[in-house]
C-alpha cells in the first residue's frame, strides 16, 4: 500500500474516535513511519522476534501536573511496514490500523498495556 493510502487509513481511525476522546487529543501528533528506530525498539523493550506496530511517546494525561505547560506535543507513531507484514488483505490493514491507533491513544489517557489486556479479555 502506498504511504498516502496508509496515512488516510490512520486519519480515518483518528476521525472515527468518539467525541469525548477526540476533544482531549490536543497537543498530540499522530504520524506514520515505515519502521521503528532502534532507539524506539529499545525504549519500548521489544524483545527480539517481536514487532512494534505503534508507539506512544509523551506524558499521559494521568501523569501531568499543574506545571504541564509549554511542552512539545505527545507523539503517536503508527508503523506501516510492521502492520502490513501481519496483514494479508487491505481489510486486515484497516482493522489493524484502527486497533493500533486506539491502543496508542489509550496510552495517552494513561491506560497501561496490562490494563488494556484486561479490558480486551473482559470483552471476550
Amino acid at each position: 500500500m502506498d504511504r498516502k493510502s496508509f496515512e488516510d487509513l490512520v486519519a480515518k481511525a483518528v476521525d472515527s474516535l468518539p467525541t469525548e476522546f477526540a476533544e482531549r487529543l490536543d497537543n498530540v501528533a499522530v504520524v506514520v513511519d515505515d519502521t521503528p528506530t532502534r532507539s524506539q525498539l529499545r525504549k519500548s523493550r521489544v524483545q527480539p522476534g517481536n514487532i512494534l506496530l505503534g508507539l506512544y511517546e509523551g506524558i499521559p494525561i494521568t501523569g501531568r501536573g499543574q506545571n504541564y505547560d509549554m511542552v512539545l506535543p505527545d507523539k503517536i507513531t503508527i508503523f506501516q511496514r510492521p502492520i502490513e507484514s501481519v496483514c494479508r488483505t487491505e481489510e486486515e490493514v484497516l482493522s489493524t490500523v484502527r486497533e493500533v491507533v486506539l491502543h496508542e491513544i489509550a496510552h495517552h489517557f494513561g491506560i497501561s498495556d496490562s490494563r488494556l489486556d484486561e479490558i480486551e479479555n473482559e470483552g471476550s
